[in-house]
């Protein structure tokens, strides 16, 4: 669930990059990167650690130029090498290139196989790396169609914004399986990110989505930009988006996120109806979805759980010992309110079911009487091949338990989620989702 930016005829194209992936930091913590081109060389920098820990003004000054990509590193493929972290670049032929990616190809290692046995030599394990490989070996005249050529080889979910020294040009699988906006800047330039959040930081205003199958294409030597629809849409956005990654307040395909995390919690009150004292969320992601729970429900809200917010996301930590670590560093419950209560809690989804665990047994050591959880999301049993890390069956709790023996695994005195059908009518019944984690569709082969 990585982010990626693209900046475009902007005098302060890598500031700007460094600022919308500051706005995007909940989607990748592991590293981060930006590459810039003055119009002559591309110039990047990237780094293990959080983007105010890599880029500082010495680096921003280095990083000339009209344009920039970057991105924030959750990794899915690959391993925690700087060598897998992007933007990725290569000399080639025509010139230079940098690249990021947001997604997963699911024809990575068979593309890889083929590219090896043709003499490529890899210096990462992203399936990113396969892109440029393919780029580069095209024997087509321009940049766009070597790209053309490349994406009718590689099959998944991405995100792509491919920079050169004089285009960028930002690319969506048919799917839109991940989120890709545009907008304008104030000084005339573009930007392209995987949420809108970044927009406000920057003050752009949103354009519009970039389509599923769609080829945004950013020329120096042209006003605006140009469109290219690759291939025929078929929309399916990542259900996950609205349950878990995208921060409140970005719009996803159209919706605010906000509100759609709401309905979602209105909805678990509608389900599942609970006799208790209090609704608590457990923060941030679950805070939304607690508020119209309560709404919804009539018991009063509380945010009976302290969130250090110098803490990252325990679901985006590559192992799960960091995982512990981080819950415990994390959360903190606060007694005076929880002290002979019994309270809902509600979160946004159990992986692996260990977190859960944690925040049930630090509750009733706070004094809650009874804990009650509360999914928004249904039960997560398929892994996910787009893009979250759940790899594999054995790592999922709800593929391996039934709902009762994860509720006794967890020590919760009930254990709800929400069901498919109302996870769909909560985002909405105008298009459909991908929810291959909980009904196992897997829609791309």
């Amino acid at each position: 669930m990585c982010a990626i930016v693209g900046v475009f005829d902007s005098s302060e194209a890598s500031r700007v990059a460094y600022y919308a992936l500051f706005a995007m930091q909940h989607r990748g913590q592991e590293a981060t990167g930006i590459s810039t081109s003055d119009s002559k060389i591309l110039r990047k920098i990237k780094k293990r650690g959080l983007v105010t820990e890599v880029f500082d003004e010495d680096a921003l000054k280095f990083l000339e130029g009209n344009s920039a990509v970057g991105h924030n590193r959750y990794s899915t493929a690959g391993s925690k090498s700087i060598l897998d972290a992007q933007p990725i670049h290569a000399s080639y032929k025509l010139g230079e290139i940098s690249i990021v990616h947001n997604g997963n190809l699911v024809n990575k290692d068979e593309v890889r196989q083929e590219l090896i046995n043709e003499g490529a030599i890899f210096q990462s394990q992203m399936d990113t790396e396969n892109i440029i490989h393919l780029i580069a070996r095209s024997h087509e005249e321009h940049l766009k169609d070597r790209i053309i050529e490349a994406l009718n080889v590689i099959k998944g979910a991405y995100c792509l914004l491919i920079q050169s020294r004089h285009k960028m040009f930002a690319i969506r699988d048919r799917y839109g399986v991940r989120p890709l906006s545009l907008g304008k800047l104030e000084d005339g330039g573009y930007i392209v990110s995987s949420e809108t959040c970044a927009f406000d930081l920057v003050g752009a205003k949103f354009i519009r989505d970039v389509k599923p199958g769609e080829m945004i294409i950013f020329d120096e030597e042209k006003e605006g930009f140009e469109s290219i629809q690759l291939f025929e849409p078929d929309p399916r956005i990542c259900a996950f988006e609205f349950i878990y990654f995208a921060r409140p307040d970005s719009i996803i395909a159209g919706k605010s996120v906000y509100a759609v995390r709401q309905e979602m919690g209105k909805a678990m009150a509608r389900e599942h109806k609970i006799d208790a004292d209090l609704v608590i969320p457990v923060p941030d992601s679950g805070v939304s979805a607690a508020m119209g729970y309560a709404h919804e429900s009539g018991i009063p809200f509380e945010m009976a759980i302290v969130r250090n917010h110098y803490v990252g996301r325990t679901f985006i930590e590559p192992t799960q010992a960091r995982r512990d670590m981080k819950v415990k560093l994390k959360l903190s419950p606060i007694k005076a309110i929880l002290k002979d209560k019994r309270i809902v809690v509600i979160d946004d989804s159990i992986v692996r079911g260990t977190t859960s665990k944690r925040i049930v047994r630090i509750l009733k050591e706070a004094g809650a009487k009874e804990v009650h959880m509360c999914i928004t999301a249904p039960t997560i049993k398929h892994p996910c091949r787009y893009g979250i890390d759940t790899p594999s069956y054995e790592e999922l709790i709800s593929a391996n338990m039934s709902v009762e023996e994860i509720r006794a695994y967890i020590d919760a005195d009930s254990l709800s989620f929400l069901s498919i059908d109302s996870l769909k009518k909560s985002i909405g019944d105008d298009m459909n989702y991908s929810l291959v984690s909980f009904d196992g569709n897997y829609f791309i082969k």
